[in-house]
């Protein structure tokens, strides 16, 4: 969700370069992610990913999975570094049945710095919990506010700067996802003969009439860029939805100041923020994983600020390796930004297939591992067609309904394995 530069507003850009790339693993040392950073549209590259396999032993599952992180396109800035950060921890707690995935996407001057330090410390606290598998929940909520006092108190400048968190805590046959802020989580689950999208999370945006009264009674000016310049009638307290805000989408502001003008309600650090509303309290959702439940997907805004999650599920349905699924939509989202902007966020994304759990005796690899795992619902020829025939539910800002970006069978004909475009708390806190 953006401004100039990003999530945060200032007419000064309050989005500067940061400092340190974020394609680096949680604190475990284990490389998780692909880094692909080139300029617009110069061809197809190798993501260099790997697929990687954690069992779920207490309920017979395997998760299959990859990442991929692509920093953005910004002509303007064109050593800028990537603002988003990967964790995948498994067997958290030394426990089998207990895994972590989560995705950071920092914002501000030194949102890099922000997501980092968020990825390294929030597992690093849900680990060290001994009520985490009794009370996720109770666990998340300790390890969010933990975390975000040690930022403030880091050697960080959180003022301006903060990261939103969007995780999946995997215990055993139950998803429980913690969200901070608007990048989202969601699975594709059959229901009939047809996979539909399951929203994992909800934005916390103004868009939202729920957090929009929270950051009002906080003491939070809620209007877009225009209406703070002057351009439009302030009075009008009318955006419509995410899908139509004609890029201008509201923000929070200081009574008397233009700053912060961030487009989220919650995130990690942003201390400025914190006094008009802005929070770390995670909004957590649990969900008991059944057969219909295919995979779900990971992913910070930059994938989901054009494509639906209907979108997103559709193209995730069509690959059998979560490698070419992680690049396709990193391909699609990158070439959507650069048709209604002259730069891209940043995109990351991950995806786990849930499956029958491995034979463990099999000896098989982490790249062939799809040889021994569940067969598809459908054949792999069922699963192209049903691709071909879905099409790409993109969402349009610009126009007042979404469509089509481009042609699913077009886009279904040129893949090739492994490729990305180039380059609970309503108190104030």
């Amino acid at each position: 969700m953006g401004c100039v530069q990003g999530k945060c507003y200032s007419r000064c850009s309050c989005c500067c370069c940061c400092r340190y790339p974020s394609s680096t693993s949680c604190s475990s040392g284990r490389d998780v992610s692909a880094v692909v950073e080139v300029g617009p549209i110069q061809g197809h590259v190798l993501t260099g990913s790997t697929v990687s396999v954690a069992a779920v032993p207490s309920h017979g599952l395997c998760l299959q999975y990859s990442s991929l992180t692509q920093r953005g396109y910004y002509p303007d800035t064109p050593d800028r570094e990537n603002q988003d950060a990967v964790c995948i921890r498994t067997n958290l707690q030394g426990n089998p049945n207990l895994h972590f995935f989560g995705v950071f996407d920092g914002h501000g001057q030194f949102g890099d710095q922000c997501a980092n330090f968020v990825r390294d410390k929030l597992v690093d606290l849900l680990s060290a919990d001994t009520g985490l598998v009794d009370d996720p929940v109770k666990a998340y909520n300790s390890a969010f506010l933990e975390v975000n006092s040690l930022l403030h108190n880091s050697d960080i400048d959180d003022s301006m700067s903060g990261t939103t968190a969007i995780t999946v805590l995997v215990s055993g046959d139950t998803l429980f996802v913690a969200n901070v802020g608007d990048s989202r989580a969601v699975a594709g689950v059959y229901e009939g003969d047809r996979l539909v999208a399951e929203n994992l999370s909800h934005d916390q945006t103004p868009f939202r009439k729920d957090e929009y009264e929270r950051v009002r009674l906080c003491g939070a000016r809620v209007l877009t860029v225009d209406q703070v310049e002057g351009v439009k009638d302030p009075g009008i307290q009318s955006w419509g939805d995410e899908e139509n805000d004609e890029g201008d989408p509201p923000r929070l502001w200081m009574q008397n100041a233009m700053y912060p003008g961030t487009a989220f309600t919650r995130s990690v650090g942003d201390s400025t923020a914190e006094s008009i509303g802005v929070m770390a309290v995670p909004e957590v959702l649990k969900v008991k994983i059944t057969p219909h439940h295919v995979f779900f997907v990971i992913a910070s805004d930059g994938i989901f600020e054009f494509l639906s999650s209907q979108a997103v599920v559709n193209m995730v349905s069509s690959f059998k390796d979560p490698r070419d699924a992680c690049s396709a939509l990193a391909a699609e989202a990158y070439k959507l930004w650069l048709e209604h902007e002259s730069r891209t966020d940043d995109i990351t994304v991950i995806v786990v297939h849930i499956k029958d759990l491995c034979n463990p005796d099999t000896g098989a690899s982490n790249e062939t591992t799809q040889t021994i795992l569940k067969a598809s619902i459908y054949s792999e020829k069922a699963r192209a067609e049903r691709y071909l025939s879905s099409g790409t539910e993109a969402i349009h800002p610009h126009s007042e309904n979404s469509s089509e970006m481009q042609s699913s069978r077009d886009a279904a004909l040129e893949r090739c394995p492994a490729y990305v475009a180039p380059s609970p708390d309503s108190r104030c806190p």
